[in-house]
């Protein structure tokens, strides 16, 4: 079966959630399940010791077990919801016969988890569904099937406006979505979450914005996503400029070592980066002035 070309929102909520959940475990795009041929969207097999305290609710969800995750532009229709099903139990069914196969066991919580992420849920989707909140436990927008279908559908445009919600959000539409980006682009800059997160943003935005057929839906999230394209393109720039900083510093240093020794050896290659740590008012006078030997020991102790 040839899979559909990845549609704009698609290709970002698969990129997104494998670059936060890459740390974590072992994330597998499209993985191609069993029977009929069918894709799961994100599956996410957590590692033993992983730890999540800086993805909120999306941390506590795939650190439970084995993790399906169908995200949804739009809400799904009754047939998409009921193809992720079907995705999950194929996914239960492979564990189960794989567990058999070793002669192991595989306990109920074990078996993998379908969270069907939606920017919203309608009353009568959710009364079809027969799901139900559960509150002392989890929060708004968390809509749990019984319990023999294990999983839940959130509906992100319900989610507290929280820190602990924020990577769900990114993946909500109009105001939730832009208030998500504003929320990301104020992280502190060492928040490496954050930085990872611009930087796909930023190689997402330029590989979408090659193509010619974007819908209404495309250009929309394009828009929502423009704050942190802009802050990831900014970022790059400063970037740039701090390494064509460093590099002019570190031709400087080696052209006042050739000057004075004619040439730049391997061993005076070696005490390049520690000339560079200091500042050129320093590092200036000692290349004139000390001897090769002087430098080598006092740059280079480990020669």
């Amino acid at each position: 079966m040839t899979q559909q070309p990845h549609q704009p929102h698609d290709k970002f909520a698969k990129e997104f959630l494998e670059e936060l959940l890459a740390p974590l475990g072992e994330v597998k795009i499209n993985r191609e399940v069993t029977d009929a041929t069918r894709f799961v969207d994100v599956l996410f097999l957590p590692s033993p010791q992983a730890q999540a305290e800086n993805l909120g609710l999306l941390g506590r969800i795939a650190l439970l077990n084995t993790t399906l995750l169908e995200p949804f532009r739009n809400q799904p229709s009754r047939t998409e919801v009921r193809n992720c099903f079907m995705k999950l139990f194929t996914v239960i069914a492979d564990s189960q016969r794989k567990a058999k196969r070793e002669e192991t066991t595989i306990s109920e919580d074990d078996l993998a988890r379908l969270w069907i992420l939606t920017p919203s849920a309608s009353a009568s989707l959710l009364a079809d569904l027969e799901v139900k909140l559960d509150l002392e436990k989890w929060m708004t927008g968390v809509y749990f099937f019984q319990e023999c279908f294990r999983g839940a559908i959130i509906a992100i445009n319900e989610l507290p406006v929280t820190e602990e919600t924020l990577w769900f959000r990114l993946l909500g539409r109009g105001t939730v979505q832009q208030q998500a980006v504003s929320e990301l682009v104020a992280l502190p800059p060492e928040n490496l979450v954050r930085r990872n997160v611009l930087e796909m943003v930023y190689r997402w935005r330029i590989s979408v914005m090659t193509q010619t057929d974007l819908t209404e839906e495309d250009q929309e999230l394009i828009m929502n996503l423009t704050e942190a394209y802009q802050e990831a393109r900014a970022q790059a720039v400063q970037e740039g400029v701090e390494q064509g900083v460093q590099l002019e510093r570190r031709q400087v240093v080696e052209n006042l070592l050739r000057f004075r020794f004619g040439s730049v050896d391997e061993e005076l290659s070696k005490v390049v980066d520690s000339l560079l740590q200091l500042t050129p008012e320093e590092f200036t006078p000692l290349c004139l002035e000390l001897s090769r030997e002087d430098l080598l020991a006092r740059f280079n102790p480990h020669q």
